[in-house]
This record gives C-alpha cells, structure tokens and sequence, in this order.
C-alpha cells in the first residue's frame, strides 16, 4: 500500500459515508462491492475515524487490498482493489 504518494489512484466506483458511523460504512462497502468486478478499484471517503481499523480488516477478511489510504481535512480516503 502506498500512502505516500501525492496522487490517488484511478477509480471505478466511488462510495461516500461521511456522517455515517460504525457499522454503517462497512455494511454500504459490502453492498457496493457485490456489484463490481475483480480487480476494479473502489474509493471510499469518510469521517469515522473507526475506518482506520475497519477498512484494513475489511480488506484483508475478505481478499481484497487496500492500495491507498490518506486523510484529508477530517476525511480519509481509501482506495481498494478488490480480489
């Protein structure tokens, strides 16, 4: 995973949960991935800061990677390739 890096990557699918809290975010990734491809990339922005912890574990449960992740002005930012 690359954090560092200053540009994003190119996605397929955007999902916002900004004002949603855990469970939400995780329970609305879930949906969105069943309608996309292997190997497409989904970016996810939100603001509860328990995605720090629940997107990796998201992921790494369910085979997918998390390619790039950064916070921005109060949001964070994930961008994952799914297996």
């Amino acid at each position: 995973m690359d954090d560092t890096a200053d540009t994003p990557p190119v996605h397929d699918a955007e999902l916002d949960t900004t004002g949603l809290y855990c469970p939400e975010p995780i329970m609305l990734m879930h949906n969105k991935v069943r309608d996309m491809e292997r190997d497409e990339v989904l970016k996810v922005v939100a603001s509860d800061p328990a995605t720090i912890r629940d997107v990796p574990k998201f992921c790494h449960f369910l085979g997918h990677a998390l390619i790039y992740q950064r916070e921005l002005g109060g949001c964070y930012q994930y961008f994952i390739r799914l297996g």
